[in-house]
C-alpha cells in the first residue's frame, strides 16, 4: 500500500465552500503567507492527510488550491500557506483575522509517511513546496522510532526567502535528524551552503538501499533532485513528488487537470514517481 486512505470532506458537499474564519495570520516572506482557519459552524474537527489539499474560496473572487501546511495531529484548526501568484491568492493576503473563507476539501492523496516505516525517510524541498512537505515532516518526528535516518533537505532562492525558517532551526537543533539549508544566492551575512539543493543529497547520510523520499518544489528543481536521488541509488518506485497542476474542481470533474492519463486532484497530488515518470519528463505536458 503505497498512500493512506484520505480524509472525509469538511461538508456533506464537495462542491459547496463552508465558511471558515480566519483566526491568525502570519506573513511568511514578502509574497508569502499563513492562515490559521477554523470553521464558524458545523463540526470542530476536520481531520487530514500530510500532502491534502483543500480549496479556498474568496467570496466575489474564486477559489484556488493550496495544500494543508499544518500539523495533521491537531484537527482543530487548518494552516494553510500561501504565496501570492494571481487574483485569488492576491485577495487571500488582503484578508485579515476575523475575515471569512470557503473552504471545500480535504482532498486528493496524501504523503504515505506511515507507510514507509522502517527505511530511511529522505525529504526535499525547494522553496514554498516546503509547505506541503511539513504535515509530513511533523508526522515523521511525531514517529520519530519507526524510521531509520531522517533527513530534511531545503533550498531557497536567497536567505530572504528561507520559509519557516525559525522551524527548520528548530528541526536542525534535534540530534535524531539530519537538517540542511542551502540558497541559490547568497546575500547579506549568510554564512551557510551556497548552491541549488541537489548538492546536499550526496551527504545526507541516508542508505539508498533502504531509503524512501518525498520531494515537492518547482518542476525543474524537482527534475533535477530525482535525477540526483536515482544517481545516489534510489529506484523510481522509491520516489514519491507532489504536483499542483490547473486545479479547479478537486472532484476530477472539470478535467482541467488533467496531466497524462491521471486527474492531478484526485489521483495526486502526490504520485510515486515511477508511475509518473514517463509524463512528468516530457516539457510542457
Amino acid at each position: 500500500m503505497d498512500t493512506a486512505a484520505p480524509a472525509r470532506a469538511v461538508g456533506p458537499d464537495p462542491m459547496v465552500p463552508e465558511p471558515f474564519r480566519i483566526t491568525r495570520v502570519c506573513r511568511e516572506l514578502a509574497d508569502t503567507f499563513t492562515l490559521e482557519l477554523a470553521p464558524e459552524e458545523g463540526p470542530e474537527r476536520f481531520p487530514f492527510a500530510p500532502g491534502q489539499f483543500n480549496m479556498l474560496y474568496v467570496f466575489g473572487v474564486g477559489e484556488v488550491p493550496i495544500s494543508i501546511s499544518g500539523d495533521p495531529a491537531d484537527d482543530t484548526r487548518l494552516v494553510h500557506t500561501v504565496r501570492a501568484v494571481g487574483p485569488v491568492t492576491d485577495a487571500l493576503r488582503e484578508l485579515r483575522t476575523g475575515d471569512t473563507v470557503g473552504v471545500r476539501g480535504p482532498f486528493g492523496t496524501p504523503w504515505p509517511v506511515l507507510d514507509l516505516a522502517g527505511e530511511d525517510l529522505v525529504i526535499v524541498g525547494g522553496g514554498v513546496g516546503l509547505a506541503p512537505l511539513r504535515p509530513a515532516i511533523y508526522t515523521a518526528f511525531a514517529h520519530r522510532e519507526k524510521f531509520g535516518q531522517l533527513v530534511i533537505l531545503y533550498g531557497a532562492r536567497t536567505q530572504d526567502d528561507i520559509l519557516y525558517r525559525k522551524e527548520l532551526q528548530t528541526w536542525r537543533g534535534k540530534f535524531d535528524a539530519h537538517v540542511d539549508v542551502t540558497v541559490d544566492r547568497a546575500t547579506g551575512r549568510w554564512n551557510g551552503n551556497v548552491g541549488v539543493v541537489t548538492k546536499l543529497i550526496g551527504r545526507g547520510g541516508f542508505d539508498p538501499v533502504h531509503a524512501k523520499a518525498l520531494v515537492c518544489g518547482p518542476e525543474v528543481m524537482m527534475r533535477f533532485t530525482l535525477q540526483t536521488l536515482q544517481e545516489q541509488g534510489l529506484d523510481a518506485d522509491d520516489v514519491y513528488i507532489s504536483m499542483e497542476r490547473n486545479m479547479k474542481c478537486a472532484v476530477g470533474w472539470c478535467g482541467h487537470c488533467q496531466w497524462g492519463g491521471n486527474f492531478v486532484c484526485k489521483d495526486g497530488p502526490v504520485f510515486r514517481y515511477d508511475r509518473v515518470a514517463d509524463i512528468f519528463n516530457v516539457r510542457e505536458v
